[in-house]
């Protein structure tokens, strides 16, 4: 499975890439707003910190206007991969931008026929929201499976499962074991995959023996 960062703070994105383990980053008009800088600015340098594909949204929501953002975003970095809604303008951008050969992330999806018609379009990913289904209710994860499960019919088929919407390490988990090409997690949650509590006890324990021999690697 590979690790994008869901984040606009390019602070955060540098740190977290310096550890080897982030594959691409995705953003959206929410965590550019945040980061309080010009959008077109933020995705040239994250682009330039990551080499793996980041996620760049059009604001638009017409299919001419929308493929001219696109155009435009694409042409930042070579790693842009352009970012559009799952509605009948988005898919049709969807399509003719991956006909010009540039990467699309098909986003806010919510149903496995979307993500169908994702595939269809030529999306290099498609990104089920599992964490806002899990919020009203529904079983986001059992999205992902079935989308997962619909893709691998289908030798011809493309597009990368991208897991989004994901709201802490058990997420991560539940994708990877479905099949998830990607999961796309904020840094925190990234963080948190390193961490548990009987790893900083038995590091801990270690150290405190080593002390006791007085000796040094170096």
């Amino acid at each position: 499975m590979k690790f994008f960062v869901d984040s606009a703070d390019t602070a955060e994105i540098r740190d977290l890439a310096a550890t080897g383990l982030v594959d691409g980053v995705t953003t959206n008009p929410s965590l550019i707003a945040k980061s309080g800088r010009p959008f077109l600015d933020v995705i040239a340098e994250i682009c330039a910190i990551v080499g793996g594909p980041v996620s760049a949204e059009v604001a638009a929501t017409d299919h001419e206007t929308m493929l001219a953002e696109g155009r435009k975003l694409a042409g930042l970095a070579s790693n842009v991969a352009v970012k559009v809604p799952l509605t009948p303008d988005g898919l049709r951008t969807c399509k003719a931008l991956s006909d010009d050969g540039v990467a699309v992330n098909v986003t806010l999806c919510f149903s496995a026929g979307q993500a169908l018609l994702a595939a269809k379009a030529g999306a290099a990913f498609v990104s089920p929201f599992a964490g806002r289904l899990d919020d009203i209710g529904h079983d986001g994860m059992a999205l992902i499976r079935d989308i997962c499960a619909i893709y691998a019919n289908y030798d011809d088929l493309r597009t990368s499962v991208l897991a989004a919407s994901v709201r802490g390490p058990a997420h991560v988990i539940e994708a990877a074991r479905a099949g998830a090409h990607v999961a796309t997690v904020p840094p925190g949650v990234l963080r948190q995959l390193f961490r548990h509590p009987l790893t900083d006890a038995g590091l801990e324990a270690f150290l405190a023996d080593w002390r006791k021999t007085g000796q040094s690697i170096l």
